[in-house]
């Protein structure tokens, strides 16, 4: 007997009618399908149902395994309420659909009409169909963002989930929603800025202003649950430090989704848009933080600058963002300490619930090159020497924007300098403060030109001698005497190090029982 299946996949206006008459539309579409195939004798051995929205194939889950059983054959049809349902993306996915179903000879059915692949005149109606889907999606899909640009321009809250310490509200008598406070969770993001910027209380009658790290770990000591009922960490703090919506303000198009091809794939982002590629305005909800304590943890947040580097501005750890850990997947720490008066360094993952047990930094860098040396004899390059020659070409491009973003930067600091000089004599800054300024600036200025030296070296390689710059790389690093100039040696030789330590083992002769899953930038190379 012939076997059928059914695919069923939510659209935009079944979301909107949901929310007029509360009927699930699957359900319904369910129904419909079921008895349209009782009607017709075709047994249906099975039923799929798309819960995740996506533009693409890729972003459909079930809609890949339905295509993958279409194209061996499983299917003799798949019943759909309407051709749409299967394909609304670009014309790629469109093409792949109408080419999947076309090989494997597998019927399209709706309750209005059948489409046979084999049959020309279906195959056109079908393709037809699905343009004119993409083209009712776009337009929708363009309308809706206009929609909710206008809304948030007028103070609405246009996102569907709602901030911490705020609950989602609808307007009366009009469309759209605005928030209103939430009564527990508004209390803990006033603690949280009250702990920023005036501080902790202390027996001592004074106050003591905590960071976001020691805010995260008082709220988890305090069996504060997050919004997901997770542990706080430092960057959850600091986006509710940096959100302007807790002093009533709307922001929009603040994160905006941004595609690329990477290898052929699609891959989505969220970068963080500059001030004015974003729409803030004037909410319609009430603040829960006034304007004044704000600004101070704004202020307070641009002095204390959480970036990797010491004040300085100078890297002391010569695997800074490279090392991963193989646990919970945050970057690993360094953790200086003191023995026998001397200063020594430990690699740490600074996930204050993580298992993962910290090393000796210098054991860690040894093991790495050891390994690095020990692999670069034994790679060989791939034969497509073609595609090869394409991935050296985009990097050596990339390297290209990365040396003229230097440049430019390099110019504004000397100017910087030079700058300091004028203020100097004008008396603005006094002899202590431009000496500071100075050191700073000269100290910025060496080590943008050490890294400008080393991606320039690294410009024009091609394929052929691929292994002898490698190499030499790595006898670079071994004679480097900088961190600074370390680190950028080796995250040209390597994309990421995932760390991992079982036990500890302190009183033990030997320190180095951890696991190093070393993944190098080379194409067609697993990870060491």
């Amino acid at each position: 007997m012939n076997s059928y299946c059914i695919y069923l996949r939510k659209s935009r206006k079944d979301t909107e009618n949901y929310s007029l008459d509360q009927t699930d539309p699957l359900e319904r579409h369910e129904k419909i399908l079921l008895e349209f195939a009782s009607k017709m004798n075709f047994n249906i051995n099975a039923i799929y149902k798309e819960v995740v929205s996506g533009d693409t194939i890729n972003s459909r889950p079930v809609m890949k395994k339905l295509l993958s059983e279409v194209n061996m054959k499983i299917w003799c049809g798949v019943l759909v309420i309407e051709i749409e349902r299967l394909a609304r993306g670009n014309t790629i996915d469109q093409g792949i659909v109408a080419q999947t179903f076309k090989l494997s000879n597998t019927k399209i059915i709706t309750p209005i009409k059948t489409y046979d692949p084999s049959d020309e005149y279906d195959e056109e109606y079908f393709e037809f169909g699905l343009f004119m889907s993409r083209r009712e999606y776009k337009t929708i899909n363009r309308r809706l963002q206009r929609g909710k640009l206008q809304s948030a321009k007028e103070g609405k809250y246009v996102a569907n989930q709602p901030p911490y310490g705020y609950k989602r509200k609808k307007i009366k008598n009009q469309k759209g929603f605005t928030l209103s406070p939430q009564k527990d969770e508004s209390k803990i993001v006033k603690l949280i800025f009250e702990l920023y910027t005036k501080g902790e209380y202390q027996e001592n009658s004074t106050y003591r202003k905590l960071g976001t790290g020691l805010i995260a770990q008082k709220l988890n000591q305090m069996y504060v649950p997050t919004r997901k009922g997770g542990y706080w960490s430092p960057s959850t703090i600091r986006d509710i430090l940096k959100n302007p919506i807790y002093i009533g303000k709307i922001r929009w198009n603040f994160r905006p989704t941004v595609k690329k091809s990477e290898n052929g794939e699609i891959k989505t982002s969220r970068p963080k848009s500059s001030e004015n590629n974003y729409i803030l305005s004037k909410g319609l909800h009430t603040s829960i933080i006034d304007k004044k304590t704000f600004d101070l943890a704004q202020e307070i947040m641009y002095k204390r600058k959480n970036t990797p580097v010491n004040n300085n501005l100078t890297i002391k750890n010569p695997l800074a963002g490279l090392i991963i850990c193989g646990k919970c997947g945050h970057k690993m720490l360094r953790r200086p300490y003191k023995k026998n008066q001397e200063i020594k360094s430990t690699l740490i993952c600074g996930y204050q619930y993580c298992t993962n047990v910290g090393s000796d930094l210098g054991l860690i860098e040894s093991r790495i090159i050891e390994a690095l040396t020990s692999w670069m004899g034994k790679y060989s390059l791939p034969s497509n020497n073609e595609i090869l020659q394409k991935q050296l070409v985009r990097k050596n491009n990339t390297r290209k924007s990365e040396l003229s973003l230097l440049k430019k930067r390099l110019k504004t600091l000397e100017k910087q300098l030079s700058m300091s000089y004028d203020l100097l004599e004008q008396s603005v800054y006094t002899k202590e403060e431009f000496i500071k300024r100075k050191k700073q600036s000269e100290e910025k200025i060496k080590n943008l030109k050490l890294k400008y030296d080393i991606i320039n070296k690294e410009k024009n390689i091609n394929f052929k001698n691929i292994r002898t710059d490698k190499k030499s790389l790595i006898e670079a690093y071994l004679s480097a005497k900088n961190p600074t100039a370390k680190n950028l040696i080796l995250k040209e030789i390597i994309e990421k190090i995932v760390y991992t330590k079982e036990k500890g083992s302190r009183w033990e002769t030997f320190h180095d029982n951890f696991e190093l899953k070393i993944y190098p930038k080379l194409p067609n190379s697993n990870h060491i």
